[in-house]
């Protein structure tokens, strides 16, 4: 089925399996109008993530069409250095690198949602290739409350009204030791100690529950022993693994997606031959609750 906006002729059609859509008739060399902007903002939440092919838009456009969506985000973590492979402009710290290099290779294989450490996580990231690897490197997106929902009853009361501790430790992990980065570390833990979010989620569009824990994240379910909440995370975290649950994209230069990070998790995979770049662009979200 393809649903066409009242306004703005945006076509979407579904992929199958339920997540998903390709976008068609969406120009981003020029602002969206109104309605096309209401038109992605309820696609989004309902397909969880949108495709777009073909855009040849350089970083300027990127940055001005993701504005229209919301406040842009400034990862605490993507700054701009020599050697990085995830790294912001200098020029514009809301576009945010991710490299992979034949001598560097790097991509986020772990299922993840980008930030859950942050009091507000993004509410969605529009992700631009602008160079194709040799082969390799598609990513993966999984609906979390289709997750949810196929929990089993006994898993979903232990879960329903758990509360789980969030934290950015595998960026202090990296930082520790490292001279030059002591002070900005010290003042990154006073600035962002490690914040709880539900264990399962509300969905402010759609009203959806869903598992909201992952593994880059995720540490601990408040108020449950240690081993506990180490098996309970671990069967949550596994079920972004389901393949019943993805959308897959294979990129080619001049694709855009643009997904929820509120309802998904993704992960990239490990596959990559030859370089890979893309740039992101996140958007400012909400609390979760």
């Amino acid at each position: 089925m393809v649903m066409t906006a009242a306004e703005g002729q945006l076509a979407f059609a579904p992929r199958p399996g339920g997540i998903g859509a390709d976008v068609a008739q969406a120009d981003f060399s020029r602002p969206f109008t109104p309605a096309q902007v209401a038109a992605l903002k309820e696609a989004v939440a309902r397909y969880r993530v949108l495709f777009f092919h073909g855009q040849p838009i350089d970083s300027a456009t990127h940055l001005a069409r993701a504005r229209q969506f919301g406040e842009l985000e400034i990862h605490p973590f993507a700054r701009e250095k020599a050697g990085r492979v995830i790294f912001s402009d200098p020029e514009e710290p809301a576009l945010v690198v991710v490299e992979s290099l034949p001598g560097k290779p790097s991509v986020a294989e772990k299922w993840h949602s980008d930030v859950t450490f942050m009091t507000t996580p993004a509410m969605g990231s529009l992700l631009r290739m602008t160079h194709r690897p040799e082969s390799g490197g598609n990513t993966r997106w999984a609906d979390m409350a289709a997750a949810y929902r196929g929990l089993d009853e006994e898993t979903r009361r232990l879960v329903d009204d758990a509360v789980a501790v969030h934290d950015w430790h595998i960026f202090r992990r990296n930082m520790a030791g490292l001279p030059e980065e002591e002070q900005r570390l010290e003042e990154l833990r006073a600035q962002m100690p490690p914040v709880e979010h539900p264990v399962v989620r509300t969905h402010p569009l759609t009203g959806e529950r869903l598992i909201y824990a992952n593994r880059n994240f995720t540490v601990r379910i408040k108020g449950m022993a240690e081993e506990a909440s180490a098996e309970l995370l671990d069967y949550l975290y596994a079920q972004a693994e389901n393949p019943a649950y993805h959308a897959e994209l294979e990129w080619e230069v001049g694709d855009i997606a643009f997904w929820d990070n509120r309802i998904t998790q993704h992960s990239v995979k490990g596959d990559v031959v030859g370089h890979r770049r893309l740039e992101r662009v996140s958007i400012v979200g909400d609390r979760p609750f």
